[in-house]
């Protein structure tokens, strides 16, 4: 690795310091795809709702993980989950709404109050929760199943096969 100094050849910009790297695993994966901070960012805060959905993903409690042998999955809506970070770390509770148009979920019990006296449930995103308790449906069984690496591949069983 080296540095040089970059100029940006836009009319105006300020000359920026880049560190380049010439490495294969500093190289590009796939070439449709972009590395552009900024093309990454609009991506993700114009994301429409199906994107959402998978783009607020929790992480698994160590237990549940074991288990299913899954890292995390898309949160729902009641679930059981721990907060691990902020400053309602450690407290526990179902989650009442996933609210995709702001990027964040609301778990009953961890509320504010405001300053006329109502109390409004605070906002956590879900990668700061850790799920305890899975909601279990048909859908999630299957996605379980599918990523845990237990469902069937193909269209044939081994006794299929063999005959």
């Amino acid at each position: 690795a080296q540095a040089i100094l970059a100029r940006d050849s836009r009319p105006g910009s300020v000359a920026r310091r880049a560190q380049v790297a010439v490495s294969l695993a500093d190289m590009k994966q796939k070439k449709t795809v972009s590395s552009s901070r900024r093309k990454s960012r609009k991506a993700y805060f114009t994301a429409p709702s199906h994107q959402r959905r998978k783009l607020m993903s929790s992480p698994l409690s160590k237990d549940l993980r074991a288990k299913y042998g899954v890292r995390s999955i898309p949160i729902r809506r009641d679930d059981e989950v721990m907060i691990v970070r902020g400053h309602f770390h450690d407290r526990e509770g179902k989650v009442i709404q996933v609210y995709r148009k702001k990027f964040r979920i609301h778990i009953e019990r961890v509320t504010r109050d405001k300053a006329n006296g109502q109390t409004v449930p605070v906002g956590i995103h879900p990668s700061k929760v850790m799920i305890t308790k899975i909601k279990m449906d048909k859908d999630r069984k299957a996605l379980l199943d599918r990523r845990g690496g237990k469902a069937k591949k193909g269209k044939y069983s081994e006794k299929d096969v063999e005959s």
